[in-house]
């Protein structure tokens, strides 16, 4: 073999390696991009707003409030 072919071959190899690396990277990149969009899915059914749970203590803040207002009530009579 002449050197001229050894370095095709070389040259070919590398190609070859560097393009099956890319082609993993690629469908890496297609998976994380698939389960990053299932994941935005998924959220809003696994977890709470941070708007809807606010609003949720607010509720439960005003109850209390009221319970405590009628407590300081009863303790005046």
């Amino acid at each position: 073999m002449d050197s001229q072919t050894i370095i095709n071959l070389g040259i070919s190899c590398a190609c070859a390696a560097a393009g099956w690396w890319l082609r993993v990277l690629w469908e890496a990149q297609q998976r994380l991009q698939r389960d990053l969009s299932e994941l935005e899915k998924e959220l809003p059914h696994s977890y709470v707003l941070k708007s809807d749970y606010k609003e949720d203590l607010q509720e439960v803040k005003d109850m209390l409030q009221k319970i405590f207002d009628k407590l300081e009530n009863k303790a005046d009579k």
